[in-house]
């Protein structure tokens, strides 16, 4: 199968536990999430379920919305016996049409097409864009923190799944980090050169205020 391989070679090149006193560090989390991950649950309460999910059979929810896709995000909570591994995965959904918009990760995104077609891109910091149409099986590199996008221009729903050098990658929407927090409307107009109305437009799409 081809997922395997890709988890397989995910382990190879992430990083090791900071503590290497340890054989692993399976997520407490019921206590407070750090930069470093969570803290160790006891050993003693570690069982083989901790290091087995099912999340990247279920999608992320209803495709019904103004992109047309959805995410599963799976990080060290959703999937504790990730913490400290240095990997982490997500799946995503898209619909005929369906877009993944411009956003940014922490890491680098190892992009893998499992069924459909997506025409995916990045742009890097001298404002070059690099795009391809990829197919069934094809993979991209997405380097660290450069904003991406991924457009389903297949006429059936799409399938992909991405892999990071982190267990907790983070993700950052430009759409919703500009018009979905409180960034006042009268300074979006000046970063963004968008008129009152059209601000006030995408702060109602997106759910903002001020």
């Amino acid at each position: 199968m081809f997922l395997p391989v890709f988890f397989f070679l995910s382990i190879l090149i992430s990083p090791t536990l900071a503590n290497t006193l340890s054989d692993f560090c399976v997520a407490d989390l019921s206590l407070p999430n750090g930069p470093s991950g969570y803290p160790c649950k006891d050993p003693k309460r570690v069982t083989a379920d901790d290091f087995v999910s099912s999340a990247l059979a279920v999608p992320g929810g209803n495709t019904r919305n103004i992109y047309k896709s959805t995410i599963n995000d799976i990080n060290n909570e959703q999937f504790p016996g990730l913490n400290g591994m240095g990997i982490s995965m997500l799946r995503g959904d898209l619909e005929a049409g369906g877009v993944s918009p411009l956003h940014t990760h922490r890491v680098s995104e190892l992009l893998v097409i499992e069924e459909g077609t997506i025409f995916a891109g990045f742009i890097d910091t001298n404002n070059t864009a690099y795009y391809k149409t990829l197919n069934k099986r094809d993979m991209m590199i997405i380097p660290p923190t450069l904003l991406h996008f991924f457009i389903n221009v297949g006429s059936t729903p799409a399938l992909t799944y991405s892999f990071f050098p982190s267990d907790n990658h983070g993700v950052q929407i430009d759409g919703f980090a500009l018009f979905g927090g409180n960034l006042p409307s009268k300074l979006l107009n000046n970063i963004t050169l968008l008129d009152h109305a059209e601000v006030q437009r995408l702060k109602k799409l997106f759910g903002g205020t001020n």
